[in-house]
């Protein structure tokens, strides 16, 4: 693969659970996928379903050189159980200069690690699947994501207080500190959100913000 250009392509490493479905998702967009596992069983199973499946060794940067990796933009290092193999994959994908490297960690010792090594992005699925399953769980959204910054998108019922008013008059950003983005109303197509824009009961709201401002809002649904 390496005679043809994959900068817009990703390198995913290690078919598990999480780089099974990163890998499988990215194809499903549309992306040029490269993915790499040192298991021939896994090798084999996602043979049917991603088009280039390599078994190797990816901690050897002379490996991942003859497989053409250098030649992506991207690469996620899905490697969990094998904290060794993990570092030291990262490190080889450094060596070779990839601009983007994601990695999966198990906890934030092993993700200091990673960063050092050259992860420009860490992941923790555990810790952030924990945490959006208990908002859900607890019936206070209806969906939830947090970035690393502190920020947060949740879909959350609309507050009595805003219902029958717009948003202009029911001044939820004044009064919450969050942006409601957008509205989705039953049997209705989603429509981005305007001062103009009025509430109804049933009606879904997409707000963002900072994490304690959208869980005290949703709170209050």
């Amino acid at each position: 693969m390496a005679d043809q250009s994959h900068e817009n392509g990703v390198v995913v490493i290690g078919l598990g659970r999480f780089g099974g479905a990163v890998a499988e998702s990215l194809v499903r967009l549309g992306h040029d996928v490269l993915a790499i596992d040192e298991n021939a069983e896994l090798v084999q199973s996602w043979s049917d379903r991603l088009t280039h499946v390599v078994q190797a060794d990816t901690t050897n940067s002379d490996t991942l050189r003859r497989l053409g990796v250098a030649e992506f933009g991207r690469a996620v290092v899905g490697i969990g159980t094998d904290l060794e193999a993990s570092v030291l994959t990262v490190l080889a994908l450094s060596e070779l200069g990839l601009p983007d490297i994601w990695a999966k960690a198990l906890g934030p010792k092993h993700g200091r690690i990673l960063e050092r090594t050259g992860a420009h992005h860490v992941v923790y699925p555990e810790a952030a699947m924990g945490e959006r399953v208990a908002h859900l769980v607890t019936g206070r959204m209806i969906d939830f994501i947090e970035f690393d910054d502190g920020f947060a998108i949740a879909k959350t019922r609309a507050p009595r207080e805003a219902l029958g008013r717009t948003l202009a008059e029911s001044g939820l950003r004044s009064k919450y500190g969050v942006t409601v983005v957008g509205v989705k109303r039953p049997r209705t197509d989603f429509t981005y959100a305007r001062p103009e824009t009025a509430i109804a009961q049933g009606d879904i709201l997409i707000v963002s913000g900072a994490t304690k401002l959208v869980e005290a809002f949703a709170g209050m649904t």
